[in-house]
């Protein structure tokens, strides 16, 4: 169950990494095979959409024949200061007790007069979770975004608590 967390929190990592200065987010979807081992496709399409669209579409059949994935696209999230910049990461633990996780990552973009800012993450939805369970899943989320280094180095440099 955390696995599916911490996935998450290392591929919404690597798209704060890729926004940070500046640059727009090709959706991209991370996945983790029952071996362990990890890989990401990135749909680069001309219309940002049609690349959610169709990174979507590999989530939810699963394309890579993963254990889980995350797919992680740009957009907004509505929080009490408005709508803000958002990374959105939905996340599906595959199987018979099937698990989803949607996350919202606000931030700031650079080219805003304060430069560039990640605020904390907002757990918009899951699904298969026991109310037990989803205690951990916070520190779980970090523990993925920890492991991705150079990422967590931008993340950790540019938190604002703010949001």
């Amino acid at each position: 169950m955390l696995e599916i967390a911490q996935l998450a929190g290392f591929f919404a990592a690597h798209g704060v990494w890729s926004v940070s200065d500046g640059a727009t987010l090709i959706p991209l979807l991370g996945y983790e095979q029952a071996t362990g081992e990890r890989g990401m496709s990135r749909f680069a399409l001309p219309d940002l959409g049609a690349a959610a669209t169709a990174g979507r579409e590999a989530l939810t059949t699963n394309a890579a024949g993963a254990r889980r994935a995350a797919l992680v696209v740009d957009g907004y999230v509505h929080v009490d200061a408005g709508r803000v910049d958002a990374l959105i990461v939905e996340a599906i633990e595959y199987g018979p007790q099937q698990v989803s996780l949607t996350i919202a990552v606000p931030y700031r973009p650079s080219s805003s007069p304060n430069g560039f800012a990640v605020h904390r993450p907002k757990f918009l939805s899951m699904s298969g979770v026991e109310r037990q369970e989803a205690a951990g899943l916070g520190d779980a989320f970090f523990v993925g975004v920890d492991s991705h280094e150079a990422a967590a180095a931008v993340w950790n440099a540019h938190l604002d608590g703010s949001l």
